[in-house]
Parts: structure tokens; C-alpha cells; sequence
């Protein structure tokens, strides 16, 4: 199973990396995560061959970054993350359309649950909060498979 790491987050830790530090590496990294980001926004109209060739380009320009020696700490603590995330950057190039760059569309999903446990103060058994975690997730997974009615999916979860 592929996972995606959320360019967002690197990106606000290069910002900081950039605005705290003279050195080169963190104006590196924000032009990579800049292109990567351009290539998120342009794979639903590009053709495959030119995914995977943009794909090779970013990996082989992030190899190069990574193997650079930084003086300072700032920039080095997002470079050791892309390091250890670098297998989980361009996911969403294999996965067009499917697996977005960062993980927004996530915590916008999230974001009802939250409301919901603030408004109660949470709830007071397991399986209250389990249950609605199981037809949260049950709906959304239903929203993804065209001519699908979620309530029609709810009802055939709980029949079955």
C-alpha cells in the first residue's frame, strides 16, 4: 500500500528553515517542493509517460538535495524528514486524481468529527464514538464510487 506525506507540512517547515536561516539548503528545498507541487496541481492533464519522466526529474533533483551537506541545524531538521519521507513524496504521481500532495481533503473529513466531539464534550461510552467513526467512514467510502447512494450503502452495511 502506498502512502502520501503531506507536502504541506514539509513546506511549512522549509518556510521557517528559509526565513531563520542564511543557508542555501532551505531555498532548495522550497524550489523542489514548489515543482512538486506545480506537477500535484498538473497530473489529471498530463499524459503518463510525462507523470513518470516529471517523477524521475523531482526524485533524481530531491537525491541530489538530499546528499548536500547543510552548516545549519534549521535547515538540516527538514532535510532529514524529506530523508526519511522521501519514499512517500511523489505517491500522488502514481495515484492521479486519487491521492492528492497534501493531506487537506483528510482533515476537511475530519473536520465534522471534530466539531462533533467539542459540541458534547466527546462521548461518554466507546462504543458511541466507534459507531460513529464506522458510519463516517462507511459514508465517505461510499462518496468515492460513482452512482453510489450513501444512504443506500448505510443501510446495506447495517442489514448486513
Amino acid at each position: 500500500m502506498a502512502q502520501q506525506t503531506c507536502l504541506a507540512y514539509l513546506a511549512r517547515d522549509v518556510a521557517y528553515a528559509l526565513e531563520a536561516s542564511d543557508d542555501p539548503m532551505p531555498f532548495r528545498l522550497e524550489l523542489w517542493l514548489s515543482s512538486a507541487f506545480d506537477l500535484a496541481y498538473a497530473t489529471a492533464r498530463l499524459a503518463a509517460s510525462t507523470l513518470a519522466a516529471k517523477r524521475r526529474a523531482l526524485e533524481c533533483r530531491l537525491n541530489a538535495i538530499l546528499a548536500a551537506r547543510s552548516g545549519c541545524e534549521l535547515a538540516r531538521a527538514p532535510q532529514a524528514k524529506l530523508w526519511r519521507a522521501r519514499d512517500q513524496l511523489p505517491t500522488f504521481v502514481d495515484w492521479p486524481g486519487w491521492v492528492g500532495a497534501t493531506n487537506n481533503a483528510c482533515e476537511r473529513d475530519l473536520r465534522p468529527a471534530v466539531i462533533q466531539r467539542k459540541l458534547t464534550n466527546g462521548y461518554r461510552a466507546m462504543w458511541a464514538g466507534q459507531g460513529e467513526a464506522d458510519v463516517r467512514t462507511v459514508a465517505n467510502t461510499a462518496r468515492l464510487a460513482p452512482n453510489t447512494s450513501v444512504f443506500g450503502t448505510i443501510l446495506t452495511t447495517v442489514t448486513a
